[in-house]
């Protein structure tokens, strides 16, 4: 049984969780039902009922999962429950999970391509290039073993032929992500058809990803040799 306290803050995540879905379906980077959300919560995680529209979506649908692969409540969890599970089970540092079919990304997956660094914003998802996972059938094992090869050293990928996947420490930073990537597949699509894009080299980018790490984070927060994201202007005293 949980307490007044326990309840008002599952509640509350619940009602996160169907925010940002809300917000996904606005923002254009996802469609219909086809994606879904998860939040890392209590034992296990928050994700998505299976078909329920989000407008409808009511705090109680929202479903909690466990790490013993079993869930709570009268609603099945989101077909794609298995890739959130991955996820959470491999990677200690996500909080939050989003799955979409936005367009861009969408079409690029099926091209089963990995998108080089046209752009140094490659860089967001964690390494030189945005990988492709293999294909294989939504909802499967399958699937979310060839997606967590793809997102070794990502916190990215594009699934082939159905879409895209990303994480973070949270549900704000785990949509940014997820508008990034869109925006990055966009791009590429557009430059491919004016040319040729001109790829940064391997240097160039690792340049990058040094500066990455530290963005965000004020001189004094910086780890000794660690690279400043930003060259500073000189500070008055």
């Amino acid at each position: 049984m949980l307490s007044p306290e326990d309840r008002s803050e599952d509640l509350a995540a619940r009602r996160a969780v169907i925010d940002a879905c809300l917000a996904m379906n606005a923002s254009g980077l996802n469609q219909g039902t086809s994606g879904n959300i998860s939040l890392r919560h209590g034992d296990g995680f928050l994700i998505t009922p299976s078909g329920i529209p989000y407008e409808a979506m009511q705090p109680e649908q929202v479903v909690q999962v466990h790490m013993d692969e079993s869930y709570s409540g009268d609603w099945l969890p989101s077909s794609e429950w298995r890739m959130h599970f991955d996820i959470y089970a491999t990677r200690p540092e996500a909080g939050a999970v989003v799955h979409t079919h936005s367009v861009h990304a969408t079409a690029l997956s099926c091209l089963r391509r990995e998108i080089p660094p046209f752009h140094y914003m490659i860089a967001v998802a964690g390494g030189r290039t945005l990988r492709t996972a293999d294909y294989a059938t939504f909802g499967t094992r399958a699937l979310s073993r060839a997606m967590l090869a793809a997102l070794e050293g990502r916190s990215a990928c594009l699934l082939a032929n159905h879409g895209m996947i990303c994480f973070g420490p949270g549900l704000a930073k785990a949509l940014w992500l997820a508008g990034e990537i869109e925006t990055l597949c966009r791009q590429y699509a557009l430059a491919l058809q004016a040319g040729d894009p001109v790829i940064l080299t391997d240097t160039e980018m690792d340049e990058v990803i040094a500066r990455f790490a530290s963005y965000g984070r004020q001189t004094g927060e910086l780890a000794e040799g660690e690279v400043p994201a930003v060259e500073a202007p000189r500070r008055r005293v």
